[in-house]
């Protein structure tokens, strides 16, 4: 896979509640390489839970996408994936099996960073769903589990040998959540350990700490997700500084608002009436501009793009006065 994340090197990870395909729509528009879906649940679609499968929506733009599952139960996984192959045929770039989400009740259940404890159950993930389908297997997980007590290197080896065609490693322990510094020398120490490519992941917050992360750790392709929120253009400034061409200015006030507003409507367009998940949303790209704080209530009591767009208007109003 060394040939696909040369050509896919800047990559928007998955977060649950947050990349749907308006969301991956608007950060493939701003340079994104690849999307993954959010984390979906393989027990959720042998179930055929109707929201579960809307998390395979693609958007118009999506040539391809990696499909993100979690499960503890390979069969189960292995079925789930050949599904979604047969769904998406070649739109689906490679499934993905997170193993790496800190959630207590992903963890309860043995999914998620807590099969980096079950080393064994996470192998016979990956070999029985590498046997169910065509298309690459990857597995995503963290530096460990418990704060200092690193196993990356060893639980990447596992995943390797199993089948896995190429790992993201989040440089936090599970048990930090997303708190304290991403450690990216647990990336390096992954990469000269592995012979399959390494997507680094954890503390991407601009353009300067992707280039950055690729020279410390010699990974195949960075991996933003948090940064991104709020601000899908920071895949345009990435593939610029990768380049060592000059790094786009940030947008300014009036053209984040009137991103939010696309935002909304996208959104909209795909929910209906109601997007109240686009408080979420319009709080990060009014983050720090002018004027945002005195309009936050209102933004988190709206639920209709209307309410969106006259809350948006106030604050355009509000920068242009100050601008004068």
């Amino acid at each position: 896979m060394y040939e696909f994340f040369r050509n896919h090197q800047v990559i928007l990870g998955p977060m649950a509640g947050v990349g749907d395909e308006v969301f991956r729509y608007l950060c493939l528009e701003a340079g994104a390489d690849l999307t993954y879906t959010e984390m979906i649940s393989a027990q959720g679609l042998a179930y055929e839970n109707e929201r579960t499968f809307r998390l395979l929506d693609l958007a118009p733009n999506e040539k391809y996408v990696a499909v993100q599952l979690f499960g503890h139960v390979p069969d189960v996984l292995a079925r789930e994936a050949a599904r979604v192959e047969e769904e998406l045929a070649d739109r689906l770039a490679y499934i993905d099996i997170n193993m790496g989400c800190p959630v207590r009740k992903i963890i309860k259940k043995g999914e998620g960073s807590a099969l980096m404890k079950a080393p064994d159950t996470a192998s016979d993930i990956v070999r029985s769903v590498s046997r169910a389908i065509d298309h690459p297997v990857t597995v995503k997980f963290r530096r460990g589990v418990l704060e200092g007590q690193e196993c990356a290197v060893e639980f990447g080896l596992r995943m390797q040998e199993a089948g896995a065609r190429a790992v993201a490693v989040h440089g936090r322990f599970a048990a930090q959540m997303y708190h304290g510094n991403a450690d990216w020398g647990c990336i390096k120490r992954v990469k000269e350990a592995l012979e399959i490519p390494v997507i680094g992941n954890g503390d991407i917050k601009n353009a300067h700490d992707a280039v950055s992360m690729v020279e410390q750790t010699s990974c195949d392709a960075v991996m933003v997700a948090r940064a991104a929120r709020g601000n899908p253009w920071i895949f345009t400034q990435i593939k610029a500084a990768l380049r060592g061409e000059d790094v786009p200015l940030s947008l300014s006030a009036n053209e984040r608002i009137a991103m939010a507003k696309r935002h909304a409507h996208l959104l909209s367009e795909r929910e209906g009436t109601h997007i109240v998940r686009m408080r979420k949303h319009a709080m990060w790209y009014m983050a720090g501009l002018p004027g945002a704080s005195a309009v936050r209530r209102e933004l988190d009591e709206c639920d209709t793009v209307e309410d969106f767009d006259t809350v948006f208007g106030k604050l355009e109003e509000e920068i242009d006065a100050r601008s004068l």
